[in-house]
């Protein structure tokens, strides 16, 4: 499969072990130049298994516009490498829906364990509820429970589960579906 890298840019590699420490990685806005190490870790995050229903990543273009472009944001360590990145989707074109958006986050596996989801997830918070956004929601599958457990921490409540709701890899699979309401709203 030919992914799409932005121009001038090489195609991702994945990350060494010893990805940055916690002190140099700064939160930035997501842009074209992120691509290929953001498709990258997505990629590994389809393969583990736990994280998604997607079987394949998408070009960077479609990747691109199915996201809100101000609340996307990736974690980057002093040598330019993306560790993670987050993202939120449009739930509804209906007005009544305007401030609800589903997210995403991957950690690349080499940077899990260092408050790198949590850095994320707090830039999130912060640029929704800047914007009148009043719920951040996602489902998660139960298996992956530190990302359960990561947001819990971040404020987010368990709605319920929604049992058999899709198939994967030929199984079906139950979602755990989560949201956080703004306290500004």
């Amino acid at each position: 499969m030919q992914r799409d890298v932005a121009p001038g840019r090489a195609p991702a590699r994945s990350q060494p072990a010893g990805c940055g420490s916690a002190e140099s990685i700064s939160i930035e806005l997501m842009t074209s130049e992120h691509a290929g190490q953001v498709l990258a870790i997505y990629q590994a995050g389809i393969e583990a298994g736990d994280a998604t229903f997607e079987t394949s990543v998408p070009g960077w273009a479609e990747f691109s516009a199915a996201r809100l472009a101000d609340h996307r944001f990736v974690a980057v360590d002093g040598y330019a490498r993306v560790l993670g990145w987050i993202a939120v989707s449009a739930t509804s074109r209906r007005p009544a829906y305007a401030g609800v958006v589903e997210h995403s986050v991957y950690v690349h596996p080499a940077a899990r364990g260092r408050g790198l989801g949590r850095r994320l997830l707090e830039a999130l918070i912060a640029s929704t509820e800047a914007a009148g956004i009043w719920t951040i929601q996602s489902g998660i599958f139960p298996e992956n429970t530190a990302s359960i457990a990561l947001h819990r921490a971040a404020g987010f409540r368990i709605v319920g589960t929604r049992e058999r709701i899709g198939r994967h890899y030929g199984r079906w699979r139950d979602v755990v579906l989560i949201e956080r309401r703004s306290r500004a709203t």
